[in-house]
């Protein structure tokens, strides 16, 4: 579906190709058109880099409460969270193919509520069939994103809009650079088919909590 390299690189690296969500941050597993699903480690290109550090209050801190479900009722999205970190190459780690159904909380960014940037991640499709996030595509400003953590508070956001970019030329800076807003970002991957069967473009979903 896509995978969302995250680089530290002291210099402007190359964006892999990234098909997530969120996506968008490494993902895998979109299908093609004509009906027969891929997946590689490059599919969603999210780096971020070194100096674009989440501010103060951060999902970095310690002690914070884990986000553990999000909901985006206007399209039917439902869906546990799994935690989502870096892969050895620093890419960052998107669900497995085979928990399409399931997005991810990357936590090396903001918890959901606090200051900072968060990023979900949701496959659109796997060769499993469709995923968490396949009709991200349809989600309208002013629709609600609800995130629950580990000790039952709810996060309400509201979406400010939506961006399709291509994938080598991810928007990092303004999907995990530093923000002092309650933001939070939804990735997935959308747009055309390469000669691969990968898709060319990244969805992301900026929302702000309310």
């Amino acid at each position: 579906m896509f995978s969302a390299p995250h680089r530290r690189a002291p210099r402007a690296a190359a964006l892999a190709a990234a098909g997530l969500a969120l996506v968008c941050a490494a993902v895998s597993g979109c299908s093609s058109a004509g009906g027969a699903r891929t997946e590689s480690p490059s599919t969603y290109a999210v780096n971020e880099p070194r100096e674009s550090a989440s501010p103060a209050g951060s999902g970095r801190s310690a002690g914070r409460a884990a986000p553990v479900h999000v909901s985006v009722p206007s399209i039917g999205v439902s869906s546990s969270l799994m935690r989502l970190g870096l892969n050895a190459d620093r890419t960052v780690e998107v669900p497995p193919p085979d928990k399409g159904m399931t997005a991810g909380w990357y936590t090396g960014g903001a918890v959901p509520g606090e200051r900072g940037a968060a990023v979900i991640i949701g496959h659109n499709d796997t060769r499993f069939g469709r995923a968490v996030f396949h009709d991200l595509k349809k989600v309208r400003a002013g629709a609600d994103i609800a995130v629950r953590d580990s000790r039952g508070k709810t996060v309400h956001f509201e979406v400010t809009g939506t961006e399709t970019v291509d994938k080598q030329a991810f928007p990092t800076k303004k999907v995990y650079g530093g923000t002092r807003s309650r933001a939070l970002r939804l990735i997935t991957c959308d747009g055309a088919f390469d000669a691969k069967g990968h898709p060319v473009d990244n969805l992301i979903v900026y929302a702000t909590a309310r």
